[in-house]
């Protein structure tokens, strides 16, 4: 074999050995990637919950330019529900946008919270069945994306965890293009979680 012949086997190798680096490279990003996008979390403090559309408004996270931003807001609305039902309704008719708060999703709310007024509240920071589903101040929530959020173009499902169950909970949302704003669109974080202990005849 010619000195020619040994060089080219050895530059064949070395391109070989860098093509494998950079495969390997590009599915350690992709895998990172991945990673993170199942565990992307969100955080939202809020120094007092919004108790009409003004103060909802105000809120920095009114501008709804996340599906995060509109997840986080409908639990602080949801909480004003024990308070004032017709207020929280007017404060999510703002987050649905262009659309509003059907008489069903009126029906489904006051279902799920006219008898459990406790539950909205249970989803933020340091509320427990201990405690009465009392959370911490500032009022703080995490709203979750897992890998099939985005799946469907201008649609985003997100999650949110109540201190009284076991699993993160959906809320849907939609973009309106237009604007670049995300609206609520399905409220489907409201099934029964534990009672508080000091409802609870058997703690």
């Amino acid at each position: 074999m010619s000195i020619f012949d040994t060089l080219k086997r050895m530059a064949g190798s070395a391109v070989k050995r860098e093509a494998g680096k950079a495969i390997n490279n590009a599915v350690k990003n992709a895998t990172d990637a991945i990673g993170k996008g199942r565990n992307h979390t969100e955080n939202f403090s809020f120094p007092n919950l919004p108790t009409s559309v003004a103060e909802l408004q105000a809120l920095p996270e009114a501008s709804l330019d996340s599906a995060f931003k509109t997840a986080a807001l409908t639990m602080a609305v949801l909480c004003n529900y024990e308070k004032d039902k017709a207020a929280t309704i007017e404060m999510l008719d703002f987050l649905k946008g262009p659309g509003d708060v059907s008489g069903f999703e009126k029906q489904f709310i006051e279902e799920h919270l006219g008898k459990a007024l406790y539950k909205a509240r249970s989803y933020f920071a340091g509320a427990t069945p201990e405690n009465g589903y009392i959370p911490t101040e500032p009022y703080t929530i995490t709203v979750i994306e897992n890998p099939y959020s985005f799946d469907n173009e201008n649609w985003a499902t997100l999650y949110v965890k109540s201190g009284g169950g076991d699993n993160p909970r959906p809320i849907k949302l939609r973009k309106k293009p237009s604007t670049g704003q995300w609206f609520l669109n399905d409220i489907q974080c409201l099934g029964e979680i534990r009672v508080p202990v000091s409802e609870n005849p058997w703690a």
